[in-house]
């Protein structure tokens, strides 16, 4: 196998943690918005630690983006 393929398969497969990525982020809006229907007194309590799931979950795929782009251009 050719090192650019090699490259070029690894920067695809480093791109598969957007995938986690988006699904966590739907996961934690989609719960935090069950439970506010559910109880709309304990929604604004709850806003920060949403915020926080939000920005870990957002991270995980900023990491992976970044490993591609060193793959591809480096």
């Amino acid at each position: 196998m050719d090192a650019e393929a090699a490259k070029l398969i690894g920067a695809g497969l480093a791109c598969s943690a957007l995938i986690g990525a988006g699904i966590g982020i739907g996961n934690i809006f989609g719960s935090f918005l069950q439970g506010a229907l559910r109880n709309p007194a304990a929604a604004d309590k709850e806003r920060g630690f949403v915020y926080i799931g939000f920005a870990l979950a957002e991270a995980t795929g900023l990491f992976g983006l970044l490993i591609a782009l060193l793959l591809l251009f480096r």
